[in-house]
């Protein structure tokens, strides 16, 4: 009987022993691997060469001079992949045969995210763990603003490469397009514009800037700009677009015709 117990106890703790290493697993998957980045403050050391001591900071180009071996570069590297390339320069340069370099980080830049224009509540947001999409720090950020345009800029660096990048967030809910919802880095700026707008002026109820609703039409528009007063009408409509070499077009529209950003309509008087 007693074995039993025994016996049953031990599949218990493997286990517990199994579930609790599962969720440490997750949770050190979903947290940033500690790269080193610029700004942080390092201490290297190499064993048995006190010379070599040297605390300093990382640039904002990602490199630090180091003596003998002179600019190195270590921002987005490991702790132990920035030992390798120190000691392997070290080794390269005939300074020492067989280097012990240990790094330790002093002092951490918090890793952020810059959130600016038309949202609840600009400035840094932490960006703590790998796979934060932008609508987890859009809402962290109050959400866009009454006035905010639907698409954001998203610019920041990958690979240490400059990106810029129009997102359409509304799109990722209403037309199910997910891959709209992009994992945020380190460094990233979210920028959200002024939502677009048309203008309505001459006989209508209301004339003047409106937002612009998404997909819609010109009978729309006039509706909310309070349709024409008794002396216009909704006939011989005029429509001034800017085409992308600046140029203004006047036009005839129909009223299922789609309004572009910074449209100008105009309602015209009766005749009769």
């Amino acid at each position: 009987m007693k074995k039993i117990i025994q016996y049953v106890a031990g599949i218990a703790l493997a286990a517990l022993f199994t579930a609790f290493t599962s969720i440490s697993a997750i949770a050190q998957d979903r947290l940033y691997e500690d790269r080193l980045g610029p700004g942080d403050v390092i201490r290297i050391q190499v064993y048995q060469s006190p010379d070599l001591s040297q605390e300093t900071r990382i640039l904002e180009t990602g490199y630090i001079s180091y003596p003998l071996i002179g600019p190195t570069k270590v921002a987005g590297l490991t702790i132990p992949e920035a030992e390798a390339v120190i000691a392997k320069a070290l080794k390269a340069g005939g300074f020492i045969q067989q280097p012990q370099v240990t790094i330790a980080q002093l002092q951490i830049r918090r890793k952020t995210v810059t959130v600016l224009g038309a949202v609840g509540r600009p400035g840094l947001y932490p960006l703590d763990n790998i796979n934060t999409n932008l609508s987890s720090i859009l809402a962290a950020a109050g959400g866009i603003a009454q006035g905010g345009s639907d698409t954001v800029i998203l610019a920041g660096k990958r690979d240490g490469k400059p990106v810029r990048q129009e997102i359409d967030v509304a799109a990722t809910y209403l037309d199910d397009k997910l891959a709209n919802d992009v994992a945020l880095s380190p460094g990233d700026t979210i920028y959200v514009h002024r939502a677009p707008s048309f203008y309505v002026y001459g006989e209508a109820g209301k004339p003047g800037p409106y937002r612009l609703e998404r997909n819609m039409t010109v009978m729309q528009a006039l509706v909310t700009a309070g349709g024409p007063t008794q002396r216009g009408t909704e006939r011989n409509l005029r429509l001034h677009r800017r085409s992308p070499d600046g140029t203004v077009k006047e036009s005839r529209p129909e009223l299922n015709d789609l309004v572009q950003p910074d449209d100008v309509l105009f309602v015209r008087e009766s005749l009769f």
